[in-house]
């Protein structure tokens, strides 16, 4: 029924898709927020004011997808979780949060991989730009022989370059550049810096005085 009910609400005009949804799943959607010709479905949807989700993306199997005020997930992105519940996968992670959560004009561009096994955080005026990026949260310990999951946080003011791979437990400061097709499979500490390579490792220091690191609007001419 569930499935019946998001392919009716696709098809709606967006201002009745908006009531229709809140209705029938209990989102809570801005009248300002925008959801495109997209398959969204977690457990819970949270759209603030001006945010918006573009044609083509999937998010499924979330427990939560939160997107602050103008946060934006663009076209062609697939974002997927691994649900709570009764399962031996993950069974012993019992604070294990699959979520998605986009601070204030915080953006995902176009078509890149997120998996939210664990949750997944970018911090407020990031950009995950570019194509192709993946943030995979989940593994297999070898060790142990069984599935295993750990938060990926990204900070706020941060710039995620094109086709970066970021792994379970990674962490990039505020105030810091991912360069493309980077690895980053750490928490690193140091904001106002500047990480690559694989893995990725501190490069050059950053001014505090960018712009890009003193912008009031997450949109970038």
């Amino acid at each position: 029924m569930k499935t019946f009910l998001m392919l009716a609400a696709m098809l709606l005009p967006r201002n009745v898709r908006r009531a229709f949804l809140e209705k029938q799943f209990g989102f809570q959607i801005h009248p300002t927020a925008r959801i495109g010709f997209a398959w969204i479905t977690p457990t819970r949807l949270i759209m603030e004011e001006g945010s918006s989700i573009g044609h083509l993306t999937v998010a499924k199997n979330l427990d939560l997808l939160h997107l602050k005020t103008r946060a934006t997930i663009g076209r062609g992105n697939w974002i997927t979780g691994f649900p709570l519940g009764n399962s031996s996968h993950f069974a012993d992670e019992t604070n294990r949060r699959p979520e998605l959560i986009l601070g204030e004009h915080s953006a995902i561009t176009n078509r890149h991989l997120l998996d939210c096994t664990s949750s997944i955080t970018i911090g407020a005026f990031t950009t995950v730009a570019g194509f192709q990026s993946q943030f995979i949260s989940h593994a297999i310990d070898l060790r142990l022989n069984r599935q295993t999951s750990r938060p990926i946080q990204i900070g706020k003011y941060c710039f995620v370059g094109t086709n970066c791979v970021v792994l379970g437990g990674a962490a990039l400061p505020d105030y810091s550049v991912l360069g493309a097709k980077s690895l980053l499979n750490k928490s690193h500490t140091q904001t106002h810096r500047l990480y690559g390579g694989v893995p990725a490792r501190e490069l050059q220091t950053l001014p505090p005085d960018c712009g890009y690191f003193t912008r009031t609007e997450g949109f970038v001419a």
